[in-house]
């Protein structure tokens, strides 16, 4: 796997109530992938970029709503999250940069 591919995987961390609880309980980060991306490809691409050990990922596939306004209908696109669990010792700040 090359490095770009790699830099590409991870589109963002997802910051919500259930994801945070999640990182405080767990050790657990939630991050927003490409539709493509394998698990392989998620747990190098966190450990290359934040210099962690990942332990475990699982990986959801979220179908986009359909919508309704007025007499238009649309569709929202389709995410796929990965829940990463960092191994003991290991964790993310999101918080440091600020």
């Amino acid at each position: 796997m090359n490095k770009e591919r790699l830099m590409q995987v991870l589109l963002g961390p997802v910051v919500s109530e259930k994801s945070t609880i999640a990182a405080d309980a767990n050790r657990q980060f939630v991050f927003r992938v490409v539709s493509d991306a394998t698990k392989p490809e998620i747990k190098k691409a966190v450990e290359m970029m934040f210099e962690v050990k990942v332990d475990n990922i699982r990986v959801v596939n979220i179908k986009g709503k359909t919508k309704r306004f007025g007499t238009i209908h649309g569709k929202r696109s389709g995410v796929r999250k990965a829940y990463v669990k960092l191994a003991e010792g290991s964790d993310i700040d999101f918080g440091a940069g600020a």
